[in-house]
């Protein structure tokens, strides 16, 4: 054997050992939900073929030819029996596209499927496209929404002046996917997410209204509307479902995650708030639910921030981080909620449904001032010394 091929063999094993890497529960959570010690994916997860060229005439020295930067931001579903997410993977070029990975039990295993997903491009084709989410529809398609990055040729001196549409894409096996156009809007959409089911006989949308690619400017929220085709999906009527608020988790922005789950309370959402503070921009995740015959109709939502990033979490491409757009309920109640941090590597939390209901509806709400959080706290301190 030669030194190649010695290396080759090394490399290979050291690899194998991080995919098999078992994955343990922290201890000492918050009852609502466990974290769980090891990132599920990261750039060091993707398939050894992607980035080194075997041949050791072309790479004697055996570099890694293509390098991967992060894996961020992912959609999940189950699928067949395993826990597959499809995950933005960002390259060192900086580009991302998606890959699916799966796993047998939703917290470790995760293996990457043999090539990146081929998506088809639109009419006018995207320089970038990221942060799916992934929708089980009852039309019988699997939908893929998903941000479309562009430049913005109206101001062609400004290298960084960018535009953003929802992009949408549908299959059946996760392998072949078929592009619609991207969804038609008066604003700039991200985090655009589609519901399960139809509404009213019409597909249904949560949607974020910005005037500019990262400012939301008069963007008020979490917004819904409904869609008559969506092989031609324009949002021509909108409305705000979940504002913004100041001086909260949510005061810049704040846009859906994956699609709500369906409980017997109602439907349970999982959503990203943005604040502004000295070392830049914090995106936290948070909960809330709306009634199941009116899925616009908050009934319940937690005051404050749901999981924030922790400990080494903090620490990143982008710091200070949470993000999630995709996550999993079983049949069992058991819910798997997959988020990224930092915009570097994905990890795993688990709940149950019942644990994240009980949070939504016996959860306090923001009071939005100073005096209304300590009569909260001072309420609570007045019910336990009636326990004592």
């Amino acid at each position: 054997m030669t030194d190649f091929e010695q290396k080759l063999e090394a490399l290979k094993a050291h690899h194998e050992q991080l995919l098999r890497m078992p994955n343990q529960p922290q201890e000492w959570g918050n009852g609502i939900y466990t974290k769980y010690k090891n990132p599920i994916v990261t750039a060091e997860h993707t398939p050894l073929e992607w980035r080194y060229d075997f041949n050791e005439k072309d790479n004697p020295y055996l570099m890694q030819r293509i390098m991967m930067n992060a894996t961020l931001n992912s959609g999940a579903i189950k699928w067949k029996g395993k826990y597959v997410i499809v995950v933005r993977v960002e390259g060192a070029d900086r580009k991302s596209f998606f890959a699916v990975a799966e796993s047998p039990n939703g917290i470790d295993n995760f293996r990457f499927w043999d090539e990146p997903v081929t998506m088809p491009d639109d009419l006018i084709p995207a320089t970038n496209i990221y942060d799916m989410r992934i929708t089980q529809h009852e039309d019988g398609w699997i939908y893929g929404v998903f941000c479309a990055e562009r430049h913005d040729d109206s101001q062609p001196g400004d290298l960084s002046a960018a535009t953003a549409t929802a992009a949408i894409a549908r299959t059946k096996d996760l392998l072949k996917w078929e592009r619609l156009p991207d969804l038609k809007s008066k604003s700039q959409q991200r985090n655009v997410v589609l519901h399960p089911e139809f509404v009213d006989g019409k597909y249904a949308f949560y949607t974020r209204p910005q005037d500019g690619f990262i400012d939301t400017g008069s963007g008020g929220g979490i917004g819904w509307a409904l869609v008559d085709d969506i092989t031609h999906a324009e949002v021509k009527e909108e409305k705000i479902i979940n504002p913004r608020h100041y001086h909260t988790i949510m005061e810049v922005k704040n846009g859906e995650g994956p699609h709500p789950i369906k409980t017997d309370r109602g439907w349970l959402h999982l959503a990203h708030g943005v604040r502004g503070c000295a070392s830049g921009l914090r995106y936290v995740l948070y909960l809330y639910m709306t009634a199941l015959d009116d899925p616009t109709k908050v009934i319940a939502q937690p005051g404050g921030y749901f999981l924030v990033p922790e400990g080494w979490e903090y620490i990143g491409d982008v710091m200070n981080v949470v993000f999630a757009n995709g996550w999993i309920a079983d049949e069992d109640g058991k819910v798997f909620i997959y988020y990224a941090s930092s915009d570097t590597r994905m990890h795993v939390a688990t709940s149950t449904i019942d644990q994240l209901v009980d949070y939504c509806m016996n959860t306090p709400e923001d009071g939005l001032t100073t005096s209304a959080s300590v009569e909260t706290i001072k309420r609570l301190v007045a019910k336990n010394k009636s326990l004592i």
